[in-house]
């Protein structure tokens, strides 16, 4: 379809962030518009829905000072597109895209459509790297693989946004020779929230990108920064052959901006007022991770979302889980504990966990010691319920072992604060901490590990 310039003085009705517009059946879906004031001052818009009577619009920006009778629009673009070039590593960037550090502006080699395209199947390659978090809970038991997609489930007061600035910071890839991106995607935060990350960024030594939509700025703006972040991904990946790790923070805000415009739309709700599209528009986001055949770099997600009511089952973690391979759940009661940070191992879980360990990825324990320490934890949290009955004395000499590996694990594996550990420093502390067991406990390891192994 070829642009439409005329400029359309047909506005009929705006409603929060939306403009209602007749006679505009000419406008191709998703282009993005000029909104005229009265006084030359623009604003960006992006079409929604076409008819035969009424094209829907929905302003990126604040609706202030708009003036239906007054008001002009006129298209500039057939699609929201992200001008791209290798200068946008080490830039960070509003949620509209645009710079906001203050640097030179970015020289873009090529500008690419934000809504991306989807990856054939056919084509995908089976994620099957190691990503090193820094992180004990993450990378000895819900380990994240290149190219996978792996959630972390916080909720209110929890410290997610901390823990994200600690990935920021800590996480690397083990290959030699290869680049190593993050692109950190920040969706309605708040101003403290904002300077934090920034903090962050500057003290991290690793390559990122970052795109901040504060929450403050307009509800429409939370709906893109995911696609502009992850446009930057792809192209860092695909094009120019970087292994990219896009964490995005808070999901939550951006299932709100969405409940928010389809409100403004009359459309009929779903589950607890959301759209009934919701599960359709988080894959767009979610699917747009992983690795394709022929190329060397990769996408892989970290999304953090906080559970309202800490409840797992709300539509947002519901949908979520569905879509992704496994979740890191934190937990509050450790978070009481002073444990930080308080990822929760046993509700936890990485599907693609086994892709990326073993002999010459991780180390060849890394699999049966996992098992042998969540078991061993698991049997000592049983163990707290029974105490709470009937007593501390009338346990066994064994179980008061495993209570006491379980107090041990929190407070040195899960609990290891800001310190970065590698995935050798966090296997050998598992093996110290199953030191209080004798060999004959140990009955998910082989025997040639615990020879190799065991510290008893």
């Amino acid at each position: 379809m070829s642009l439409v310039t005329k400029e359309l003085k047909t506005v009929t009705a705006i409603k929060g962030p939306l403009v209602f517009v007749d006679n505009a059946q000419d406008l191709p879906f998703y282009s993005i518009v000029d909104i005229i004031m009265p006084d030359g001052e623009k604003k960006s818009g992006q079409v929604l829905e076409v008819s035969n009577k009424q094209a829907v619009i929905q302003v990126l920006e604040q609706t202030q000072g708009l003036n239906v009778p007054q008001t002009t629009i006129k298209l500039r673009d057939q699609a929201v597109r992200f001008g791209v070039s290798k200068d946008i590593v080490g830039r960070i960037f509003n949620g509209a895209g645009n710079p906001i550090d203050g640097l030179a502006p970015i020289v873009a080699e090529k500008r690419i459509d934000v809504n991306g395209s989807p990856i054939n199947p056919v084509s995908r390659e089976k994620p099957d790297s190691f990503i090193q978090t820094g992180v004990s809970a993450i990378d000895g038991f819900n380990t994240l693989v290149r190219g996978q997609k792996l959630p972390i489930f916080s909720g209110s007061g929890l410290p997610a946004n901390e823990m994200a600035g600690q990935i920021l910071k800590q996480a690397k890839v083990r290959g030699k020779d290869e680049q190593f991106v993050v692109v950190f995607a920040a969706v309605g935060i708040t101003q403290r929230e904002a300077s934090y990350f920034t903090k962050c960024f500057r003290e991290t030594e690793s390559s990122v990108v970052i795109f901040m939509n504060l929450a403050n700025d307009s509800t429409i703006e939370r709906i893109l920064t995911p696609r502009y972040a992850l446009t930057a991904a792809e192209y860092l990946a695909y094009e120019c052959d970087m292994q990219v790790l896009c964490i995005i923070t808070d999901m939550t805000n951006y299932c709100e901006a969405l409940r928010e415009v389809g409100t403004a739309r009359e459309e009929i709700p779903g589950r607890r007022g959301y759209p009934g599209y919701m599960y359709t528009d988080l894959a767009s986001i979610y699917e747009r991770a992983g690795r394709i055949i022929g190329k060397k770099g990769s996408v892989t997600q970290i999304p953090i979302l906080s559970m309202p009511d800490d409840d797992i089952t709300h539509p947002i973690a519901d949908l979520t889980g569905y879509i992704t391979e496994g979740q890191i759940v934190l937990s509050r009661q450790l978070h009481r504990s002073g444990i930080f940070p308080p990822n929760d191992i046993l509700p936890s879980l990485s599907r693609l966990m086994n892709n990326g360990i073993g002999e010459g990825k991780t180390r060849e324990d890394h699999r049966p010691l996992s098992n042998q320490l969540y078991a061993s934890y698991a049997t000592g949290r049983d163990l707290r319920r029974l105490v709470a009955i009937v007593g501390e004395d009338s346990l066994s000499e064994m179980d008061q072992k495993y209570l006491k590996f379980a107090n041990d694990f929190e407070q040195q594996m899960i609990n290891q604060g800001t310190e970065n550990r590698d995935i050798e420093q966090t296997l050998d502390l598992g093996w110290k901490l199953l030191s209080i067991f004798p060999k004959s406990e140990l009955k998910k390891v082989s025997q040639k590990l615990i020879d190799k192994y065991y510290q008893g």
